[in-house]
């Protein structure tokens, strides 16, 4: 497969696309927890250690451009706004779940206490 342009970046491979939309330090943490319930943008920034809130806003709104993420608005005073995963969101779950438990196989050989 040769390269290939997405929105005016250039990718050599699947896995390094793939890698853009779900990895970073936030995405997947955000999307993981996001996987059986609806959650509200405070419930996220509780729920994430060490995330500002620019950030989590960054990264929901990439979420949300890509189509992992639907964000529900409803019109109330104030404004209640939910997020939660979309079909999309869920194959990535798959993805996740595999790779989270690589890791934690890998921190048990070299020793770390998960």
């Amino acid at each position: 497969m040769g390269d290939f342009n997405h929105r005016g970046k250039i990718f050599y491979n699947p896995v390094e696309f793939a890698l853009d939309q779900i990895g970073g330090t936030w995405k997947m943490p955000i999307l993981w927890r996001l996987r059986n319930r609806v959650m509200r943008y405070s419930a996220l920034h509780k729920d994430i250690p060490h995330i500002s809130q620019k950030m989590l806003t960054t990264q929901l709104r990439e979420l949300e451009q890509d189509g992992f993420v639907k964000r529900v608005v409803y019109p109330e005073v104030p404004p209640r706004v939910e997020y939660h995963l979309t079909s999309k969101g869920e194959r990535a779950i798959e993805v996740i779940t595999f790779i989270r438990n690589y890791g934690l196989e890998l921190m048990q050989e070299v020793g770390i206490e998960a």
